[in-house]
């Protein structure tokens, strides 16, 4: 099978990994508040139909919907790789930000680029230079001292911590699954054209034990947090595939390490507007220290030149 080629825009596809980072930062928080008043299954059930709907009419409108002949390329077995790592992401990322906190979450996920940028090299024949290299060993170094605070949230909760973070590990070997099997697409379909089609599939498989009628009951701020986190799987999802079209896998995957950064920014802001939906999430010095640890690393990865590629 022949592998996706990269088309060489390499600013925009760091322009679109930068978007991807801002919408992902802001997510884990609004979804901390949505899951206050809705389970995971419904929420990502809603965030799925949406997504698929609004995507569908637009391609509709630009008469861009996918031909039954195209859509007989496509690879069965790497489109369900694609639709339940997708799907298993989303539940699973939820329940753990259920059971852990907005900061927590974004750093234990940040294992799956990671992963996925260690897969692409593997798969996709990427390579990696010295410097690359250097920015791989600060970047993992950052996360380790980024997570101290809530390694010893851990220690001190251990049953709703050890659970919620051996579901956020899940999810995110699954979702490196997702973001490889959502390149290797990319041969057979346009990436609106694929992610059309992942939204309805995995819509589609939450639809039996989702529970609409709890929309219904929904306050105001946690309803308009849901239309958020809706039109953020469309906007953040399909700036994250048109990347994936335009720069290296592997480069992409280390620029969207950088959403803890805007997680952790936000959530010193924000509770002070909304104590009542997100309670304080103080950081040490030592996690600051990380976090720019973080930047630097990622950095590094993305942008230090290659000459192999």
């Amino acid at each position: 099978m022949p592998l996706h080629q990269v088309s060489g825009r390499s600013r925009l596809g760091l322009a679109l990994s930068l978007l991807t980072v801002l919408l992902w930062g802001f997510l884990a928080i609004a979804l901390k508040i949505v899951l206050q008043e809705l389970d995971p299954f419904t929420v990502t059930w809603f965030r799925f139909t949406v997504s698929g709907v609004v995507l569908g009419a637009y391609l509709a409108i630009t008469k861009q919907l996918p031909t039954w002949q195209q859509l007989q390329k496509i690879p069965l077995p790497v489109f369900l790789v694609a639709v339940g790592g997708l799907t298993l992401n989303y539940v699973l990322f939820l329940i753990g930000v259920g059971k852990t906190s907005a900061n927590n979450a974004q750093v234990i996920t940040q294992i799956a680029p990671v992963m996925m940028g260690m897969a692409s090299l593997v798969i996709f024949k990427e390579k990696y230079n010295y410097l690359q290299w250097c920015g791989v060993g600060i970047l993992v170094c950052g996360l380790l001292l980024f997570s101290h605070d809530q390694v010893r949230s851990l220690i001190t909760s251990f049953d709703t911590y050890l659970w919620g973070n051996t579901l956020l590990v899940i999810g995110a070997i699954v979702w490196a699954f997702y973001g490889l099997a959502q390149k290797q697409l990319l041969l057979n379909l346009p990436s609106s054209s694929v992610l059309l089609c992942l939204y309805l599939s995995a819509a589609t498989l939450l639809a039996p034990i989702a529970n609409p009628q709890r929309l219904l009951t929904l306050s105001a701020l946690p309803m308009i947090t849901l239309i958020f986190c809706a039109f953020n799987t469309l906007i953040a999802y399909g700036a994250f595939a048109a990347a994936l079209e335009h720069w290296e896998a592997s480069r992409v995957s280390a620029v969207i390490t950088l959403a803890p950064l805007v997680t952790l920014v936000a959530s010193a802001i924000l509770p002070n507007f909304i104590p009542q939906f997100l309670p304080p999430s103080p950081l040490s010095l030592l996690g600051y220290t990380g976090a720019i640890a973080v930047v630097c690393g990622s950095m590094v990865i993305s942008l230090a030149s290659n000459p192999n590629n």
